[in-house]
């Protein structure tokens, strides 16, 4: 691709790359089980080492420049991957997917993402590269979005799912029947003598819707970091593979960050504050650009601020409705 740091073999190499990691992840979820929190966490921390250590080769390869364009636009991808992970998470429970098949269903979830997002890296590129004003429009996108994320946070909207109202789970029901229980990970099976869709189906389906919103949000917030379609394409990918195992470690605990909408519409918002100073650059250079290693600093800072109130809240809770949550 143009623009790109990667060589045509370094991309190569890296979605091969991509595919065995996939892989694998099938290969662990083709017996449905629930997995233990030892083999969690260890998944978990190599899913952290790894995209830790491709920003050490970035950084020492491509320069320094490059390397914390890669770390910065990772983080904005994993903290929204995380906020992805908590939707997942209430659509699982809004499906009453079995432990069980969980896994499944997660791995499904990411490798739609993992597509999708692919498809709107590309367009992103190429909109980047053809029109100026398209860093306008998806500053517009994030500052949109960031007003939406930080209305429910001061709402305190509990985003729940019911499962009657997603329109792709209406109109599947339309088309075909639906059976009443699982049938393992099996999306078909013989109802009556007929052809008919599972809960599993439906929940995957979902995902998948679920996946297109995350995608329009996900790609204009890393363009803001970095124009270079190699680096948001592995910042993207890397936040996306270790959610299956990051799932079974933080399901018990996510919901306990009750700040992290304020956080991410803060992240979202700066980063399209980010993208308008850079379009408004071109044509009027007395307008400041943000410094990627400032947008670095400021994601990091609000992390890490969102974490601590968030812990410093529920410790503050009465202990009843620590209760409820638990």
């Amino acid at each position: 691709m143009s623009g790109s740091v990667a060589s045509p073999l370094l991309w190569a190499i890296t979605i091969a790359g991509v595919i065995a990691l996939f892989a694998v992840d099938l290969i662990m979820t083709r017996r449905p089980h629930t997995p233990s929190l030892r083999e969690s966490l260890a998944w978990s921390c190599f899913y952290i080492a790894l995209p830790f250590l491709f920003g050490v080769f970035a950084w020492k390869w491509f320069g320094a420049s490059t390397g914390t364009e890669y770390f910065t636009g990772y983080l904005v991808e994993k903290s929204l991957s995380v906020d992805n992970l908590f939707i997942f998470m209430l659509l699982l429970a809004a499906f009453a997917v079995p432990t069980a098949l969980t896994q499944r269903v997660l791995l499904y979830g990411i490798a739609g993402a993992l597509v999708l997002r692919a498809i709107f890296i590309a367009i992103g590129a190429a909109a980047l590269q053809a029109v100026d004003w398209a860093f306008l429009l998806f500053g517009a996108v994030l500052l949109v979005t960031a007003g939406k994320i930080l209305k429910d946070a001061v709402k305190g909207a509990d985003h729940g799912v019911e499962v009657s109202s997603l329109r792709s789970v209406r109109l599947l029901r339309r088309l075909m029947p639906v059976t009443d229980d699982y049938q393992g990970p099996r999306m078909f099976a013989r109802q009556g003598g007929r052809r008919a869709l599972t809960p599993f189906a439906l929940v995957v389906v979902a995902v998948f819707a679920a996946d297109v919103v995350f995608a329009v949000d996900s790609i204009p917030a890393v363009y803001g970091i970095t124009q270079d379609p190699y680096l948001v394409f592995t910042a993207n990918a890397f936040s996306l593979f270790g959610l299956r195992a990051l799932y079974f470690v933080l399901q018990s605990t996510l919901s306990k960050l009750v700040h992290l909408g304020y956080g991410l519409a803060v992240i979202l918002a700066f980063i399209g504050v980010k993208l308008v100073l850079h379009w408004a650059h071109g044509p009027w250079p007395q307008v400041p650009e943000v410094p990627t290693p400032l947008s670095l600093a400021v994601i990091v800072g609000t992390l890490l601020t969102v974490t601590a109130t968030s812990l410093y809240a529920r410790r503050r809770a009465p202990a009843r409705l620590r209760a409820a949550e638990d």
